[in-house]
């Protein structure tokens, strides 16, 4: 790494998140931090949008991390130290086309679960993999940090070219693990999250403080059950049944019916808001209009969820306040390897023996150590069986995405599809596939048998 400054790349940096980035660059003021900040994006006129909302950013602030901008993909990541990949293939009317046509169908489409996931996947995986060869042509000491979602999946497809040298991040289990620390009283940067499953799809199974496992006091309490976001969105009686608090993305399989009831019940789906939402942020873009738009984003999160759980309270002040917080596991991340200042983080890596029901190339979602060397997943108890069920047909489901992907295989894709939990007949995934390659020409590929 630089001794002088760390350079970073933001793939994606018309992105509306990237201010939470540079947000959290800007409160590093620790040796090696970031001094260079790389945006790159095809679309030139969000770029700028983004680009000038960081300025606003920065005023008054002379040690800032300098801002370029380029639609030059290899000139982006040339001479970086990090490459951050948070790219949206299709956009959110891409996104938005995903969930018309899946609700359609009565299925689920979500961006990262079901078969509005699949959909997304299969137009993301060749271009991930395609950044992923022109880093390791461009820049090969250079580590990856993807939150492009469905990050698990991308991770692992970055992951045939990059090795280690590739991390998924997601702040949902960071949230949850925070969230139950609150709760039982105890400080978040202290509690040992016992956490394991795949991106958006993982368990929370205990939560050590000081050596003892604390969880069984909150599952047995239902006072503190209700009192947070997870509780109320799954019921105290189901997570005493599961005797582990669930990932929020769970909800899309535990309560598959009645949340694909609201959806279908709902004014717009949650891209089209957001598609909705963006296009007047872009149209006019301030830091002023950008914060608006963010506090307005994340108020609504998993709004139709909770809804379908009967929850009407509204997010949490302190979740509100964190604004998310992938930003702070990236930087947490990026300091860790830069620095070599030892951390433990939940994060997307290869397998190699952590979890013993699936191969050593899966990309999981476990505690890992990290330090100047990556991040090495630690050792966690097996999966129950109910979770190694679901853990094992969604990785089939990947797996025949990115076959799809690497062969242009039409039945790969309708497999994909038809084995996934969310979708209730080979009919369905078959009109899926001819619905979604008519609607995004990122899938003219799949032209194979």
């Amino acid at each position: 790494m630089n001794t002088a400054g760390t350079r970073l790349t933001i793939l994606g940096g018309g992105g509306f998140r990237v201010p939470l980035v540079y947000g959290a660059l800007l409160g590093d003021r620790a040796e090696g931090r970031v001094t260079h900040v790389t945006l790159h994006d095809t679309d030139e006129r969000r770029l700028r949008a983004v680009a000038g909302v960081l300025s606003e950013q920065a005023a008054g602030r002379p040690d800032a991390p300098e801002v370029a901008v380029t639609t030059d993909l290899d000139l982006a990541v040339t001479g970086a130290d990090f490459v951050f990949s948070a790219v949206r293939v299709g956009g959110l009317a891409g996104r938005a086309a995903d969930e018309r046509i899946a609700l359609a169908e009565g299925v689920l489409g979500q961006e990262t679960v079901g078969a509005g996931g699949i959909a997304y996947g299969l137009r993301t995986v060749p271009v991930a993999e395609e950044i992923a060869r022109r880093v390791k042509a461009l820049a090969p000491e250079a580590w990856v940090i993807n939150f492009t979602n469905p990050a698990g999946l991308v991770t692992e497809a970055m992951s045939r070219h990059l090795g280690d040298r590739v991390i998924g991040i997601c702040d949902s289990p960071v949230g949850l693990g925070r969230r139950v620390a609150r709760v039982l009283g105890a400080d978040p940067d202290e509690a040992w999250p016992d956490y394991a499953g795949l991106n958006h799809l993982g368990w929370l199974r205990g939560l050590r403080v000081r050596g003892r496992d604390e969880l069984p006091r909150l599952l047995a309490d239902p006072e503190l059950l209700g009192s947070f976001e997870e509780g109320r969105l799954f019921g105290a009686d189901w997570l005493r049944s599961l005797g582990a608090v669930p990932n929020e993305y769970l909800h899309y399989y535990y309560f598959g019916r009645e949340t694909v009831a609201a959806y279908r019940a709902a004014a717009r789906t949650r891209g089209a808001f957001l598609a909705d939402q963006q296009t007047a942020f872009y149209d006019a873009p301030t830091l002023a209009s950008w914060n608006r738009t963010r506090a307005e984003r994340e108020a609504t999160y998993m709004a139709d969820n909770r809804e379908a759980s009967g929850d009407t309270g509204g997010r949490d002040r302190a979740d509100l306040e964190e604004g998310g917080g992938y930003e702070k596991v990236a930087l947490r991340l990026m300091r860790a390897i830069a620095r070599d200042e030892r951390t433990t983080l939940i994060l997307n890596v290869r397998n190699g023996t952590t979890l013993g029901v699936l191969d050593a190339a899966a990309v999981v979602e476990v505690p890992c150590l990290v330090d100047a060397n990556g991040a090495h997943p630690v050792a966690v108890s097996p999966l129950p069986e109910h979770a190694v069920g679901l853990v094992t047909a969604v990785k089939a489901v990947e797996r025949e995405v990115l076959r799809a992907a690497a062969t242009g295989s039409r039945a790969a894709a309708v497999k994909a599809f038809a084995l996934h939990p969310l979708v209730d007949s080979v009919g369905v995934a078959r009109r899926l596939v001819d619905a979604y390659t008519e609607e995004h020409p990122g899938l003219a590929y799949l032209t194979k048998p």
